[in-house]
C-alpha cells in the first residue's frame, strides 16, 4: 500500500527476453509476473513496461548501442527515476547503465530483497533478510568506484582511493555478518525448543506451500478463522503462520503457511529462508496450493517441485495438489479440472475465495491422516503419573476404567503418538 504522504517513485520494468538462455520463460508472461513484483513494493508507481529481445546479453551493458539510446530517450521522456530489470544484472553492468540511463538500476534479485525487507515480519525473517541483503551488496562494491574517487582522489591511500574503500566496505559488511549471524543463531535455537515442545505435543503437521500469490494465505485464513495478511500480490506472506484447529474427524492438526516460491529465487534468499521453510521438511502432509487459472500454472508448478527437492523433502511426505482460483476459470475449464482430479486422488480442486470444495480437501486430510489410527488398551500402575498426564494432554483417551493395581485406559492414538509414548515413558503396559 503506497503511503499518501510520500510521492511515488516513478518505475520502468524491463524484462530481457535472452533467446539464448536455457531456461527462458515466455516472454509476456515473464514481464508481467515482474510488474507483480513491482507492484508489492510499497511507493513505487510503475510507469511503463518493455519487453526486450536479446540473441545474448552484452557483457559491457547488457544491450547493444541502439536499444540503450532508444531506452535513455524513452526514461527521460516519462521522467523515469528506477529501472527494474527482471533479471541477473553484474555489478559492471549496472554500473555502466546507471552512467548511461542517469537512473537508479535494480536487477530481479535487489527487487525481490527490497520486496522481502519490508514484509518480514519476525526477528527471524529480519535477520534473513538483512544477511541476504548485505550478501549482495558485498558483490555489488565496484558500483562505489566512480563515487569514492570523486569522494576520496588525491588522499594518497595505498592502492588507490577506491579499492582501499572497497576493501573496508567489504570488512565491514563481513562483520556486519558475523554479528548478524550469532543473533540469527539464537533466534534458530529458540525456534528449535518451540519445535521439541511441539515434538511433545505431537500433531500432524500440515504444510501449505506454492508458487507465490497461489492463495495459500487466503486458504489457511479459510480454514483456520486467522488474519494473516492475504492480498493478491506477490509475496504477501514471509514468515510462517501455524494455528491449530480441529479436523471434522476429531484430529487435532497444526496447519503451517509459509512463504511463497517464485521462479529464479535469489540464492542467497534461497540459503536465507532455509530455516523458515524447515516448517516443510518436518511436515506430515504437503498441499501443493496451485493457482489454477494462472497460464503459468505449469511453469509455476515444476518451479514449485524444483525448491522442494532443492529442499531435501522426503519422497514419502505425502503432498495433495491444490488446484485453487477454479472461480476465476469458466464453466466447462472448471468441470474438465473436476474430471481429472475425480480420477487422482491426490488432486483437488477448490476455490479459497468461494469455499468451493473445502469441505472435501478437509475431509481427504483427515481421512489421511486418520489411517495409522490404532485402538488400543494399555494398563499403567497409578505410580505412572505422568504417562497418564501425557495421554490426556494428547486427548487419546476414550475411557479409562480404575483398578485396585493402577488404569485401564482405551486409547485411540496415531503410531506417531504410539512411537512418542513409547520413547517418553518406555513400555505401553499392552492388555490384550
Amino acid at each position: 500500500m503506497k503511503s499518501p504522504d510520500v510521492t511515488p517513485t516513478r518505475a520502468w520494468v524491463l524484462h530481457p527476453d535472452i533467446k539464448s538462455d536455457p531456461d527462458r520463460r515466455p516472454g509476456e508472461l515473464a514481464l508481467e509476473e515482474a510488474v507483480s513484483l513491482a507492484a508489492a513494493l510499497p511507493n513505487l508507481e510503475v510507469a511503463g513496461t518493455t519487453l526486450v529481445p536479446l540473441s545474448k546479453p552484452q557483457p559491457g551493458k547488457l544491450f547493444g548501442k541502439g536499444k540503450l539510446e532508444e531506452l535513455k530517450t524513452l526514461f527521460h521522456d516519462h521522467v523515469v527515476e528506477l529501472v527494474l530489470i527482471d533479471g541477473p544484472v553484474t555489478p559492471v553492468q549496472q554500473r555502466n547503465l546507471e552512467k548511461e540511463w542517469k537512473v537508479k538500476i535494480l536487477d530481479r534479485t535487489g527487487l525481490i530483497l527490497e520486496i522481502f525487507s519490508d514484509r518480514a515480519a519476525t526477528r527471524e525473517g529480519v535477520l534473513q533478510v538483512e544477511m541476504a541483503h548485505l550478501t549482495y551488496q558485498r558483490t555489488r562494491l565496484v558500483r562505489a568506484w566512480t563515487h569514492l574517487e570523486r569522494q576520496r582522489g588525491g588522499l594518497g591511500f595505498v592502492g588507490g582511493p577506491g579499492e582501499t574503500q572497497i576493501e573496508a566496505d567489504r570488512r565491514a559488511i563481513d562483520e556486519q555478518l558475523v554479528r548478524l549471524r550469532r543473533q540469527l543463531d539464537k533466534v534458530v535455537k529458540t525456534r528449535s525448543l518451540h519445535r521439541a515442545a511441539r515434538a511433545k505435543v505431537p500433531f500432524p503437521i500440515v504444510a501449505l506451500v506454492g508458487y507465490t500469490n497461489a492463495g495459500k494465505s487466503t486458504l489457511f485464513n479459510r480454514l483456520t478463522g486467522a488474519e494473516v495478511m492475504a492480498k493478491d500480490m506477490l509475496f504477501a506472506t514471509l514468515d510462517p503462520t501455524m494455528r491449530s484447529i480441529k479436523m471434522s474427524s476429531g484430529v487435532d492438526i497444526i496447519l503451517s503457511d509459509t512463504v511463497g516460491f517464485i521462479s529464479d529465487l535469489p540464492t542467497e534468499l534461497v540459503a536465507a529462508f532455509r530455516a523458515t521453510l524447515e516448517e516443510v521438511l518436518e511436515a506430515d502432509m504437503i498441499l501443493h496450493v496451485r493457482d489454477i487459472s494462472h497460464p503459468a500454472t505449469e511453469e509455476q508448478l515444476q518451479q514449485v517441485k524444483k525448491i522442494l527437492e532443492s529442499l531435501g523433502i522426503s519422497e514419502d511426505t505425502p503432498q495433495l495438489e491444490v488446484w485453487n482460483k477454479v472461480d476465476l476459470i469458466d464453466a466447462e475449464e472448471s468441470d474438465a479440472l473436476g474430471k481429472i482430479a475425480e480420477r487422482n486422488d491426490r488432486i483437488l480442486t477448490i476455490s479459497s475465495i468461494t469455499g468451493q470444495g473445502l469441505d472435501k480437501l478437509v475431509s481427504r486430510v483427515s481421512n489421511h491422516l486418520t489411517r495409522d489410527i490404532i485402538d488400543d488398551n494399555i494398563h499403567l500402575p497409578y505410580a505412572d503419573g505422568r504417562a497418564r498426564a501425557w495421554l490426556f494432554e494428547q486427548g487419546v483417551v476414550e475411557r479409562e476404567t480404575q483398578a485396585n493395581d493402577g488404569s485401564l485406559f482405551h486409547l485411540r492414538w496415531s503410531a506417531k503418538q504410539k512411537a512418542q509414548f513409547k520413547k517418553f515413558f518406555g513400555i505401553t503396559h499392552p492388555v490384550e
